[in-house]
């Protein structure tokens, strides 16, 4: 049977638009890191890197004669970003953010039967069927998110402050603290398809207990 993240991870995927609790296990992913505005068009092609391996591992798995085990096939899990901003930038930090202090890491996951080893082969030949030089940059690495606090954001990119205004007044009021200024993005949506006030997007954030005081 088929996969499909849509259906049978929801609370990892399709949280509702209130923020709530969630304790994220290791996943592994191929990643690759970058930094700059993402609404340049060299964003693109990072983007493009990750698709065309997940891609490459998908169907070469699903033609294959010999299947790994835990074998099954499954739809690709969407684009995700953790986003920070540059040294510098948090030195001077104003409250403004200028996009172009980004720096970011983007994701895609991969599932469990797929090793690091196949991963290799299908980077190999990704190199010689679709030469990139961002190909270079890719990795294939296991990541644990822990404790977070995650809501869906509907909207533009640029109204997610208000939703992580929300997600910081909820995390008070369960007595957790933000880890840091480090989020987490999942895009349910193809912006090149939806308008910007339908996007959804999966806005997460690591977040600890508070500590109190024993009486």
């Amino acid at each position: 049977m088929k996969h499909e993240w849509r259906k049978k991870e929801k609370d990892v995927y399709l949280p509702k638009n209130k923020p709530a609790i969630i304790d994220v296990p290791s996943y592994q992913f191929i990643t690759i890191k970058g930094a700059g505005n993402p609404n340049d068009d060299f964003f693109a092609e990072y983007i493009q890197v990750l698709y065309t391996l997940s891609y490459a591992i998908k169907m070469t798995l699903k033609n294959a004669a010999s299947k790994p085990e835990g074998y099954a096939d499954y739809t690709v899990y969407p684009l995700e970003g953790v986003w920070d901003i540059n040294e510098a930038a948090k030195q001077n930090y104003t409250g403004t953010l200028n996009k172009n202090d980004l720096v970011f890491r983007l994701m895609i996951r991969q599932p469990d039967f797929v090793t690091k080893q196949f991963y290799n082969e299908m980077l190999a030949l990704t190199k010689q069927k679709k030469p990139n030089e961002l190909l270079d940059k890719a990795r294939f690495r296991k990541i644990k998110e822990g404790l977070c606090i995650q809501m869906l954001h509907i909207g533009s990119y640029d109204d997610e402050p208000a939703s992580f205004k929300i997600m910081e007044a909820f995390a008070e009021e369960q007595h957790y603290r933000k880890e840091s200024k480090i989020h987490h993005e999942i895009y349910l949506s193809d912006f090149r398809r939806v308008p910007p006030e339908k996007l959804k997007t999966v806005l997460r954030f690591n977040a600890s207990p508070k500590q109190t005081n024993a009486r």
